[in-house]
């Protein structure tokens, strides 16, 4: 199953309510939302309450990527609006089992992120623990920036280890998500993909985003297709 999730953060927050409208007409899987502190990363961005009005205003399923230091002050923070996960960041956490253990006492489902740099090894302690890792293709923190292709092998190493295991957490990627980009990871193909700017919000074509989701899902499909054949 392959799911899509529009980075929030990227769409027209002067006009949010016709944003999500746009976004369930689409068919959109989740609404990922991103939360910085301004400390871990150099950006501000996506407060409880703001979060809290667009779970209210929409049936799609929130997923907050928490990009702070002190991940157990955010988790309890954000858990009241009972997103559908919540990913914190390894780099900065000093009791991993103790966040992920907070976040399922709160009914949520867990989720690791680990950024271009951390090397997978970093994940595979709690690999039977979470119910998903969030795999970022930039450094967090500013939509814009170029893909980073060091991720692809990471990809393929985690795709490999996961291959030998019953309990699979799904992968998400994160970060300059496109046509193109895509196709770089069509051998390994994760299984939630997080658009922005670069494939859905202030795009120059006359497309809507349900043909531009369409046409990400088409994509995907036709690659797993290809696999099954060769």
């Amino acid at each position: 199953m392959t799911y899509i999730a529009a980075s929030i953060m990227c769409g027209n927050q002067l006009n949010i309510g016709q944003e999500l409208i746009k976004l369930e007409e689409a068919g959109c899987d989740m609404l990922h939302c991103d939360v910085m502190d301004g400390i871990y990363v150099n950006n501000l961005a996506l407060g409880p309450e703001w979060i809290n009005d667009v779970k209210n205003a929409t049936t799609i399923p929130i997923d907050i990527h928490l990009a702070t230091i002190n991940p157990m002050k955010y988790i309890q923070m954000f858990a009241p609006i009972k997103p559908k996960y919540i990913s914190f960041h390894i780099e900065v956490s000093e009791d991993v089992m103790g966040n992920i253990k907070k976040i399922r006492h709160y009914g949520i489902k867990p989720s690791i992120a680990l950024n271009p740099e951390t090397k997978i090894e970093e994940v595979i302690p709690y690999l039977s623990e979470i119910d998903r890792i969030l795999m970022m293709t930039v450094n967090p923190g500013f939509s814009g920036q170029s893909f980073n292709s060091s991720v692809l092998r990471k990809l393929e190493t985690l795709s490999d280890i996961l291959s030998n295991r019953k309990h699979k957490p799904l992968i998400e990627v994160d970060g300059n998500i496109n046509v193109e980009t895509i196709g770089k990871m069509k051998k390994n193909l994760p299984d939630i993909f997080v658009l922005g700017t670069s494939a859905l919000f202030h795009q120059k074509d006359e497309m809507s985003y349900a043909q531009r989701i369409e046409r990400i899902r088409k994509q995907i499909q036709d690659y797993k297709q290809n696999d099954i054949l060769e």
